[in-house]
């Protein structure tokens, strides 16, 4: 069970995921662990997962093999997104493992540094989709229904027609992971992980979030639900102000 959440910021990408993993056999959860879900590749690469934990070790050890290589990296955004495809679809089926088992979540800079991209690989069939300025978030794992309708929520309030800017879109993952953590039915649970890239001196970083940057976000967020809170009484006051009959 998994909440995963990614934006495509103006000025880098954001993705964040819950920490717990679930034990059982597909039909039966019998517990839950705490466990690293965020992973960062020679520090230019940012993934996660959710699904089938082996076929995400996996996964990850292509990406480590693949990135090494800087050709790769000078590849458009389209091609980069299908080489990684093809490796992962390659390694699963070589154990002959059934489509739907596994999907990601991968940042990585394409056309030699010069974009910075999200790209969502499906559970279904584990197909590349790059996000873009017209669609520019995503969630995935069993908390999508949850997280998706909450993000659409921040676009609406914050947003608008406009792709926030890396501060933004880290409160707005932030935010999103913490709503589901709160309310889910079981299966995803805290702490929330943050890694975000971003261009350090002219060039493409990826870096998880300290627990200083995750503790600013959290009072900034608790700022937000107090200035909600405090509304309601601008409501009492303009039906107090409507003129009577």
């Amino acid at each position: 069970m998994t909440a995963i959440v990614g934006i495509k910021a103006s000025d880098g990408i954001v993705i964040g995921t819950d920490s717990s993993a679930t034990f059982g056999d597909g039909r039966l959860r019998t517990m839950e662990q705490s466990c690293k879900k965020l992973f960062i590749i020679h520090n230019k690469v940012i993934l996660t997962g959710t699904g089938q934990i082996g076929l995400g070790q996996r996964f990850n050890a292509q990406l480590e093999n693949a990135f090494r290589d800087k050709e790769v990296l000078r590849k458009s955004a389209i091609e980069i997104g299908k080489h990684i495809c093809q490796l992962g679809i390659n390694d699963f089926a070589s154990t002959k493992a059934a489509q739907g088992q596994f999907g990601a979540l991968v940042a990585f800079p394409a056309e030699d540094g010069k974009e910075l991209t999200l790209c969502e690989f499906a559970l279904q069939d584990f197909q590349p989709e790059l996000k873009t300025k017209d669609i520019c978030y995503c969630s995935m794992g069993s908390s999508q229904p949850i997280t998706d309708p909450f993000l659409a929520f921040i676009r609406d309030v914050f947003w608008g027609d406009k792709v926030p800017n890396l501060q933004d879109a880290t409160f707005a993952v932030h935010w999103t992971l913490q709503h589901a953590i709160q309310t889910n039915p079981g299966g995803v649970n805290g702490p929330a992980n943050i890694a975000v890239m971003e261009r350090q001196n002219g060039k493409p970083t990826a870096r998880l979030l300290s627990q200083s940057d995750l503790d600013q976000h959290s009072q900034n967020l608790e700022a937000a639900k107090e200035y909600f809170r405090k509304y309601p009484s601008h409501l009492t006051k303009a039906v107090e102000d409507v003129p009577k009959v």
